[in-house]
């Protein structure tokens, strides 16, 4: 579940380091202006952003928190966005895998300006970009492709299973190469470019900076571009 709270600009000091349960990675009574937006592992107590389960702490921009654990399964939250695998289309939904404890669902509806004469075609193995609008525990998550254009399929590229990965990495390459990225919070990653050889090397990248520092990853990819150069 999404808690949200008006507050912050500062980024917490925790992010990517370990955190335990208990542990306070976020005090909103001394933050303005921001909406914080909380994922897997964090709850809010009162002012406090508090720790439920032990793991890394990762921030996404503009304002999303989460503690990354090395459990397998992905434990869909409100308002993460996930790249979906279709399994199968019904009347009203299509089936999609998101690498949760259950099969997710997105209504044939569920797209900017959706109606019964434009439903999308989906085949089975499909990868698709969405948003997951409904988390329950004990019901099929519920997704959505509204509210952002790069929402929908994700044709052509690579995909491949990672840790999401982090901004100095993807803000290094960007600087020196042009590619399209998705990354999905349930830990799927699609890269695509004009290039096939610049779909390899960002993606060989983004798994060698899994274990890395933020400078760590900043050298690796310097590193990575001179051999190309």
């Amino acid at each position: 579940m999404v808690e949200e709270k008006k507050k912050s600009e500062s980024q917490s000091t925790m992010v990517d380091k370990i955190v335990v349960p208990g542990d306070v990675v976020l005090d909103l009574s001394k933050l303005s202006n921001q909406t914080i937006k909380l994922g897997d592992g964090l709850r809010q107590d009162c002012d406090s952003i508090t720790v439920m389960k032990s793991g890394k702490l990762r921030f996404s921009k503009p304002n999303k928190y989460w503690v990354e654990s090395s459990q397998k399964r992905y434990v869909p939250c409100v308002d993460d966005t996930v790249l979906g695998i279709v399994l199968d289309s019904k009347a009203d939904n299509f089936l999609v895998d998101i690498k949760g404890p259950a099969v997710a669902f997105l209504p044939v509806l569920a797209f900017e300006g959706g109606t019964r004469r434009n439903i999308p075609k989906f085949e089975p193995g499909s990868l698709i970009y969405v948003r997951v609008v409904k988390g329950n525990m004990g019901m099929n998550p519920e997704l959505s492709c509204t509210d952002a254009a790069e929402f929908g399929a994700l044709k052509d590229g690579h995909m491949r299973l990672l840790s999401t990965p982090t901004c100095p990495v993807l803000e290094a390459l960007g600087k020196k190469l042009s590619f399209e990225i998705a990354v999905g919070l349930n830990g799927r990653v699609w890269v695509n470019a004009e290039a096939p050889s610049t779909v390899i090397l960002v993606a060989n990248a983004l798994l060698k900076s899994e274990p890395l520092t933020a400078v760590q990853q900043r050298i690796m990819v310097e590193s990575l571009l001179q051999r190309v150069q």
